[in-house]
This record gives C-alpha cells, sequence and structure tokens, in this order.
C-alpha cells in the first residue's frame, strides 16, 4: 500500500526537539535535515507543554518524504482509545505509511495527581490489541476489559493501516512485556552497554514466551551524543539531562538500579541544595552555573553516552549494536551537530548487519 524507504542509515534515528522547547518550529529543520543525512527515523517525545505529539508529528509528516515518524513516546491513558487511533491512522496516511506509535507508561505519581487510571501490563495489552483491530476497520460492541467498558467503539470500515507498535521503557519486566505484544522498543538514555545488553536479553526472553520468533521486535539504543561540543552545551546536553531523570522519584531509581549504581549516591544528589534550589526541571529552568555545581555530584561512571570527537563518537554508536540493539537513536545532539559523526560511522558501520533493513522501526 504504501513505499517502504530505505535510507542511508535506516538502523539510525534521532530524538527531535530534544529535552524542553520554547520553539517547536525548530522541527521542521531538524527532520529536513536528518532526512538530507541519511537518517532513518525521528522519534519525538511528549510534553505538556510545547510538545503536544499529534501536532509535531503532523508537522513532521507536512515537510519530509521518507523518514519514518514515531512517538517516544505518549500514553495509552490520556486519550480516548478511538482518539488515539484516530490519531495513528491520520498521522499514517498523511505521511504515506511512516509513522509509528510509540508508548510509555510514565509515572503512578503524575497519573494520580491528573485523576487517570495507571497503565499495566493488562491494559497495555488490551490497548494494543484494539488499536490493531481499530486500524483494520473493525467496529467493536460491549466491549469490557481492563481499560473499561463501552458500548461501542471504531474508527470506519475502510480504515486499513499497518503501524508498528513500540515500548518506550527500561524495567525489566516491562521489557519482558515488550518482547510478548510490541513491535519495537525504545530504551533509555544513560544505560550503560552491560544495562543495554541484559535489555535486549530481556525482550528476547519475552519473544520465546510467547512463541515469537526472536529478533522479531526490534530494540533501539538511546544514546546521548555530543560531538566536540563546549563545556556549556556538554552542560546542557549530558549532565542536565541525566540530572533531570534522577530528579524523578521512582523514574530515576529504576535507572540507577539497571545500571547497578550506589543508591546511596542518588539519595545525596536528590538531597543536596544545588539540586533542591534549582525549583524545578533542571533541564528545563537550571542556569550553567547551577548545573555546573550539579555536575560535581554526578559519578563519571553515571554518564554513559557519546562524547568526544567524531571518530570517539561513531565508535560508541557502534558499540551499542555490539551489545545487541538493532538500531540507535542519537539524542540531545540536532542533525547539525551530529553530522560529522555520521562521516566517521560510515567507516565503522556494521553494513553486513542492515542488508535489507528498511526505515520501519518495528
Amino acid at each position: 500500500m504504501y513505499t517502504e524507504h530505505i535510507s542511508k542509515f535506516p538502523e539510525l534515528g534521532f530524538y527531535g526537539l530534544p529535552g524542553h522547547t520554547r520553539s517547536p518550529r525548530d522541527l521542521l529543520r531538524q527532520v529536513r535535515d536528518a532526512e538530507e543525512l541519511g537518517i532513518g527515523n525521528v522519534m519525538l517525545s511528549e510534553r505538556l507543554d510545547y510538545k503536544e505529539i499529534s501536532a509535531i508529528c503532523g508537522a513532521a509528516a507536512a515537510v519530509t518524504e521518507s523518514i519514518y515518524i514515531g512517538t517516544s513516546g505518549t500514553n495509552l491513558n490520556t486519550r480516548h482509545p478511538m482518539i488515539t487511533a484516530a490519531m495513528s491512522t491520520t498521522l499514517n496516511r498523511l505521511s504515506e505509511g511512516r509513522f509509528a506509535l510509540g508508548l510509555a507508561k510514565g509515572s503512578a505519581l503524575r497519573w494520580k495527581a491528573l485523576g487517570l487510571a495507571q497503565p499495566t501490563y493488562k491494559r497495555e495489552e488490551e490497548f494494543i490489541a484494539l488499536m490493531r483491530r481499530f486500524w483494520k476497520g473493525e467496529t467493536i460492541s460491549g466491549y469490557r476489559g481492563a481499560l473499561g467498558s463501552y458500548q461501542r467503539m471504531g474508527l470506519a470500515p475502510y480504515v486499513d493501516e499497518d503501524i508498528p507498535v513500540l515500548y518506550v521503557g527500561f524495567g525489566p519486566k516491562s521489557l519482558e512485556h515488550a518482547g510478548r505484544v510490541y513491535d519495537g522498543a525504545h530504551l533509555h538514555t544513560f544505560m550503560s552497554d552491560q544495562a543495554l545488553a541484559n535489555a535486549v536479553g530481556q525482550v528476547r526472553a519475552g519473544e520465546v514466551s510467547a512463541g515469537r520468533k526472536p529478533g522479531t521486535v526490534k530494540v533501539w539504543s538511546v544514546l546521548a551524543t555530543a560531538c566536540d561540543v563546549s563545556e556549556e552545551k556538554y552542560l546542557k546536553y549530558i549532565v542536565a539531562r541525566l540530572a533531570t531523570y534522577l530528579q524523578i522519584p521512582g523514574y530515576g531509581d529504576k535507572l540507577v538500579e539497571i545500571n547497578g549504581w550506589n543508591p546511596d549516591t542518588l539519595r545525596s544528589f536528590r538531597s543536596h541544595t544545588a539540586v533542591t534550589s534549582v525549583g524545578g526541571a533542571i533541564d528545563s529552568v537550571a542556569t550553567t552555573a547551577q548545573i555546573a555545581a550539579i555536575a560535581k555530584l554526578i559519578p563519571e561512571e553515571w554518564r554513559p553516552a557519546a562524547v568526544g570527537s567524531a571518530k570517539e563518537c561513531a565508535q560508541r554508536w557502534v558499540d551499542q549494536f555490539n551489545a545487541g540493539a538493532d538500531g540507535v537513536i542519537i539524542h540531545a545532539s540536532t542533525p547539525d551537530e551530529f553530522a560529522p559523526v555520521l562521516v566517521e560511522y560510515e567507516k565503522l558501520r556494521p553494513t553486513e548487519l542492515f542488508v535489507g533493513r528498511t526505515n520501519r522501526p518495528g
């Protein structure tokens, strides 16, 4: 039905509008630049300020021709199932088959504050099954399940779309679940190579338990990249981003756990006045001086990323494939910033891994 696009680097993606933004229009140039460089995917996270996911995905689709566009992620509980289904079919048709729906669990504290039900494995499984039926034009009557009760749901009988569904997260049990029911899995920034290898194993175990062929689910590493940047940009791209994750109760704790880091260091970090005095998300409101002070609280080994020369960064990208990843999502940097790394990466690229690969991320 749609053309299967094959870019120069279908195994590479990047995060559009990384972190907080107050100028979402920047995405238009970013996706055009990435497409010209041969990047196969752009992934877009949702924030409730200037990054509403359907709007920015639609903008990306309107100005590109071949790059795949994915939500990385949105949530199953913030929209009625039919609204999410219609958003997905609209974006897939608008992009001519280049949309992927990425779902994240989100924070339990956030859902409690908003009065929304917490996503569970059962809710995820039912939600994905519903999406796939809606996308094939089915109408469902008398639905009762973990998602609730609905008299009648469906889009239109002529709807016929094949949209990959991606899990966005990094918990071991969640990754096993992803191996059972999802098409792809996006991991998390600042995972060590060992944590990445463990995560791939967890997804593969889920595939086996569900009777799926190992390798069915594409596993994407997410790697912050800072090529030949100034100290100020290093603090913004690496330290501020990691520090913000560590701020979040439960979320930062899980990142520490899967990496085998010392939880006492995390507690000291959170209680330090350099952190408590910021008064918000570090990557959104902290000054450069505040981030520099915070950097002293975060051990170097807690910063697995691609940092340094273009050649050093390219090697770190390759390291992700050596650890078992199927793809790498470049975080923190924009296409014009990581373009020099692509030149070095092409020299090191394990091309045999990507024979026949399309841009489809799951």
